[in-house]
């Protein structure tokens, strides 16, 4: 009996690659369903493989990116040029002419080659999961099956495009205080380090005690240009140490349930989780995925431990026969307007519906707290800076006062 080689994907989207005994590739892949993988690439095993294998790439490859911007306009393009009934390897020809990125022009054409061998899309898809998130090719996946391939590309493409909105609109706002904040504190250690040294040699020539704030500002300029390669160094390794904690799931959790109660942040940070899973799983149900599936694949995307878990005690349940929203509303995370609006949605048989107009409605919140939050910061920031320039330059000028007074 041949050996096949194969590269599948198992409920939660990890990728899972070994042997099967099998009579044909057929066969394989019918064996591999009935042990819950999806298959995504099976061929027969021989010592003169020539393909590179999967999660492998070349020097130039790993120096090249994809934008998800890219992603989102070649599905929204494939989406229109299938609606129009063109077939789908003619689009990924298409496709492929106009592209101008080299790496996702190469992505296309072995996804466009694979599914000319009498691949799936949704598996041809999966041999680039670096660029094709799990939330992608499941959606693809039920699009196929659904026979409605071009619907799921149009809702994968505004899916999205609201993601890149979202990230876009929080990002900008927050490009304004960064900018500040850099030049503010630029501007502060370009004083501290090198204006203030100069009025030391006048200060020395004195004679006299220098009050307390001029020592404070004279000993923090003389730490700063002795000490900055400690501070430098002391700031990697903590950064070094933070990133190998994250890795801990007791730190993560510790980390996750800081980030949820933060002041300002907090509340932001709550608001988009909740539109991120929102419209993830409106966007899977949407497309056929069923429920369970997609809470599983919604898991990996939340970002957040304890949310995380929240969703696996909600799948639990939802095999035992219960609705989404039972389990749910058991947890303070969840606000529960959102639990009643599930609720809602289960009754009227429109769940996906309305999850994407929760999701609408946190965006849009997480936009106006994004606003306020930097409406707010500014005026704090340039009153922080004020504070400590006029303290440096008063510590500056009572030494000279105080010496004017003795003379005059």
């Amino acid at each position: 009996m041949p050996v096949y080689e194969y590269s599948a994907l198992d409920s939660r989207g990890k990728q899972i690659k070994g042997i099967i005994d099998a009579d044909s590739p057929l066969s394989a892949r019918n064996k591999l369903r009935g042990s819950d993988l999806f298959p995504v690439k099976i061929k027969e095993s021989s010592s003169r493989v020539k393909s590179q294998p999967v999660g492998t790439a070349s020097v130039n490859t790993l120096l090249r990116r994809i934008k998800a911007s890219e992603i989102s306009t070649i599905t929204r393009q494939l989406a229109t040029l299938m609606s129009a009934g063109i077939p789908l390897v003619a689009s990924l020809e298409l496709l492929i002419t106009q592209e101008v990125n080299p790496l996702l022009k190469k992505v296309l054409a072995q996804t466009k080659e694979s599914v000319n061998e009498g691949n799936s899309l949704a598996s041809s898809l999966a041999q680039h999961s670096r660029y094709f998130s799990q939330i992608y090719i499941n959606m693809v996946t039920a699009g196929e099956a659904s026979g409605s391939l071009d619907l799921v590309l149009e809702r994968l493409a505004e899916f999205s495009e609201n993601q890149e909105a979202l990230k876009s609109k929080v990002i900008s706002s927050m490009v304004y205080p960064v900018i500040m904040l850099c030049i503010g504190v630029s501007a502060l250690l370009l004083l501290v380090t090198f204006v203030v040294p100069k009025f030391v040699a006048v200060f020395d020539e004195m004679e006299k005690a220098l009050p307390l704030p001029t020592l404070i500002v004279i000993g923090t300029s003389n730490f700063l240009k002795s000490y900055w390669w400690f501070i430098l160094l002391i700031i990697i390794i903590a950064g070094f140490l933070f990133r190998h904690a994250k890795r801990t799931e007791r730190f993560s959790r510790i980390w996750d349930e800081i980030k949820l109660k933060a002041p300002v942040f907090g509340p932001v940070i709550k608001r988009m989780i909740i539109a991120r899973f929102a419209r993830t799983l409106g966007s899977l149900l949407q497309s056929g995925v069923t429920l369970i599936n997609a809470l599983h694949i919604v898991r990996n995307v939340v970002n957040n431990i304890l949310v995380a878990e929240i969703i696996d005690n909600a799948v639990e349940e939802i095999k035992e026969g219960k609705t989404l929203s039972a389990p749910l509303s058991k947890n303070s995370l969840i606000p529960p307007v959102v639990v009643q609006m599930i609720s809602v949605g289960e009754h009227s048989g429109e769940l996906e519906k309305m999850l994407n107009k929760i999701a609408d409605i946190y965006e849009r919140e997480v936009e106006s707290k994004v606003s306020s939050i930097t409406a707010m910061l500014e005026p704090f920031m340039l009153l922080g800076m004020a504070v400590i320039v006029g303290f440096i330059a008063f510590s500056i000028l009572l030494p000279i006062m105080e010496m004017s007074q003795i003379v005059h």
